[in-house]
């Protein structure tokens, strides 16, 4: 594979488990030699569509790497929130995007916490961006 160009797309909403989905996610990519560009966004429902948005750029990329958190709170909204974000990069995906989903969905800060750190879900996502870069390479997809 050569140096593949990824996109990190963050969303802020929860600012330092954002922060620590990324850091891990860089960690995987600066090992796999990747040239990495961040955008940044408001929360997990604007994410496919930033992701959307520089795919149909100028220069796509090769791989898009989707973090953020979801915290279950007292209403619904979490469930939509949850469901269309995953829903949006599926779509993505189903269209011959490499995306690694890293949208944690969580009951609770701590649960959060644990994932964006000790179990590295940022570094998840970008092995699972990279592998489906590798898929679409074999199999001669292209974007």
């Amino acid at each position: 594979m050569t140096q593949p160009r990824i996109l990190i797309v963050t969303a802020a909403f929860y600012r330092d488990i954002a922060d620590a989905l990324a850091a891990g996610a860089q960690r995987v990519l600066a090992a796999a030699g990747a040239q990495v560009e961040t955008a940044e966004v408001p929360g997990a429902l604007e994410i496919p569509g930033a992701i959307a948005l520089a795919s149909r750029g100028a220069a796509p990329f090769d791989g898009y790497v989707a973090l953020g958190c979801v915290i279950r709170g007292q209403t619904t909204h979490y469930d939509y929130v949850c469901a269309e974000s995953a829903r949006g990069l599926m779509d993505l995906s189903l269209q011959g995007l490499a995306v690694g989903n890293g949208i944690l969905t969580v009951e609770t800060r701590d649960q959060a916490l644990e994932r964006a750190g000790r179990r590295d879900k940022g570094g998840a996502a970008a092995q699972a961006c990279l592998a489906m870069i590798a898929l679409r390479q074999r199999f001669g997809g292209g974007q």
